[in-house]
């Protein structure tokens, strides 16, 4: 039986991927920050659950060890935790930006760190790091959550050739907003004296809010994906587009070139 770990397994797309990936012969190693709201999943068949928090390199050490106590090898590891932050560069809060790359960038960092030698040492393995379409393109008040994205695609793809000589495969995968809790769970900066402000941060919310609720297939369609990339990892570095909104925004970036395509984004985000 093989077997994957996943990091922000207690809830929305972790939660979905591990509950995929154990219904379908994986042994499932499901990381989470509190066991308590991950119950439905440490409930699954197949599945170990471990306390994990990505920002902190002691909790990672920590788990780490338990993991290897209790399993001989891993043979993915999907990195999917991660947060939102929808903010105004002048309202940002130093705190709230620190979170935010603490857990989306240097909480993939640090799991990669952490694994690389047991996959080098085991002669296989692979990363998956859940991005995002917004590590591709740039929304408003996405200051903060797509530079993260990006600083994941980056990163993976510049470890990808690390790792060349070890069998360890390196892909990131990009979609839009999966029908999850998520963008309930988004922090946002709090209102304030400046009406554009205001009325721009109730538009995006909205636009978010009506898209995640039409994308009612993209999740079963991530899990599903996940489950393949993981059975057929690739040699070289591979960017995953998943659902027809991440593709699309994808294409339209490419086929219009930067300038067309901030007028098409302007115009239909911002009117």
């Amino acid at each position: 039986m093989k077997t994957v770990l996943i990091t922000g397994a207690s809830s929305g797309i972790g939660k979905e991927t591990a509950r995929y990936f154990s219904q379908n012969g994986w042994h499932v190693i499901a990381t989470m920050t509190c066991l308590d709201h991950g119950k439905e999943v440490v409930a699954l068949p197949n599945v170990s659950s471990y306390l994990l928090d990505v920002t902190s390199t002691e909790s990672i050490e920590a788990a780490k060890t338990e993991i290897l106590k209790n399993h001989t090898t891993i043979d993915a590891i999907i990195n999917n935790a991660g947060i939102g932050y929808r903010s105004f560069v002048e309202l940002s809060e130093d705190d709230k930006i620190k979170h935010i790359v603490d857990v989306n960038w240097l909480g993939v960092v640090k799991i990669c760190r952490a694994f690389i030698p047991v996959f080098r040492t085991q002669g296989y393995g692979q990363f998956i790091n859940i991005s995002s379409i917004a590590g591709l393109v740039n929304l408003p008040l996405g200051s903060f959550y797509h530079s993260t994205k990006k600083a994941v695609e980056s990163f993976s793809e510049c470890m990808s050739y690390e790792l060349i000589d070890f069998n360890i495969s390196v892909s990131t995968v990009q979609f839009g907003n999966a029908p999850t809790a998520f963008q309930s769970h988004v922090t946002k900066s709090d209102p304030s004296e400046i009406p554009s402000y205001n009325r721009m941060m109730e538009k995006i919310t909205d636009i978010l809010h009506k898209k995640t609720k039409k994308n009612t297939n993209l999740t079963p369609e991530i899990t599903k994906t996940l489950f393949s990339i993981a059975n057929n990892p690739n040699k070289s570095f591979t960017r995953y587009t998943i659902g027809f909104d991440a593709n699309a925004m994808r294409l339209l970036r490419s086929k219009l070139g930067y300038k067309l395509f901030n007028r098409v984004i302007r115009k239909s985000v911002l009117g």
